[in-house]
């Protein structure tokens, strides 16, 4: 038995982890039936703001960059 290489794991964890924000994002779309829920626009702003600035964290951690010039002001 072969071991799992860095890239294959990151394959298998990426893929099952986006598969689930997925199911979940739909899952949350169901509270938009009016039938069933009551809620307002600021309710949904809210919502989805942080969900947004959320996305932008994890997005910013994927950012490749130098890491010895992160500690430097410069005007």
């Amino acid at each position: 038995m072969s071991k799992e290489t860095r890239k294959e794991r990151f394959k298998r964890l990426a893929e099952k982890r986006t598969n689930n924000v997925i199911r979940n994002i739909r899952i949350l779309a169901n509270c938009s039936n009016r039938s069933s829920y009551d809620y307002s626009k600021s309710d949904i702003d809210k919502i989805f703001n942080t969900i947004t600035a959320e996305l932008k964290i994890a997005r910013s951690k994927f950012t490749f960059r130098n890491k010895s010039k992160e500690n430097y002001f410069k005007l």
